[in-house]
């Protein structure tokens, strides 16, 4: 029960962090409004390991790569860790450490369907109950490239791209993602035995 425990809150703790760095790579990307109290907490949350790494790593092609690098590390370490706490998983195979980086990779995919999913959904609330809400530039932005192609889909002068786009992130992560998410832990297995 106490692994479990401990299990749970690193997984936790990592994919709280993931997502941030995740939110702060997409709020660049977007050219969102820095000056926001969102956007500043993302920054002093994440400025104490993005700002060392980019020393290292630096950004291609005005992409911040080490924030995104910074997300899959948090995520494979997590999952390192977690495994180590296992006894039933090896970490010596090689086969374990391909499967464990691309775990970490299609976490951060996900990751980032899930943050695009909770803005949708905090953008549609939001455009119905406070649509001058200082927040709405920053969703907008997030968004705004992927709800895109569904605008034209209105019923009686309601909007209905944000349930478009809900509903395919939904089958992307019910069909593929956990197709592969399967697929990767199958091979852990594999290599356990």
């Amino acid at each position: 029960m106490f692994l479990e425990t401990v299990q749970f809150l690193i997984k936790t703790i990592a994919d709280l962090f993931v997502l941030v760095l995740l939110l702060r790579f997409y709020l660049q990307v977007a050219r969102a409004p820095f000056k926001h109290p969102l956007c500043q907490f993302v920054m002093a949350a994440t400025n104490f390991a993005v700002l060392p790494l980019r020393k290292l790593v630096p950004s291609l092609r005005g992409y911040d790569s080490a924030t995104m690098l910074l997300a899959w590390l948090v995520s494979m370490v997590s999952s390192v860790i977690i495994l180590s706490l296992n006894p039933m998983y090896s970490l010596a195979a090689p086969e374990t450490w391909l499967a464990l980086t691309l775990l970490a990779v299609l976490d951060v995919f996900k990751q980032s369907l899930t943050l695009l999913m909770g803005a949708v959904i905090v953008q549609a609330v939001m455009s119905w109950v406070n649509p001058y809400n200082p927040l709405s530039p920053i969703l907008d932005a997030l968004t705004r490239p992927f709800l895109r192609p569904f605008r034209r889909a209105t019923v009686g002068g309601v909007d209905l791209s944000p349930l478009i786009l809900f509903l395919i992130i939904q089958v992307i992560l019910m069909l593929p993602v956990q197709f592969l998410e399967s697929s990767f832990l199958m091979q852990l297995k594999v290599v356990m035995q």
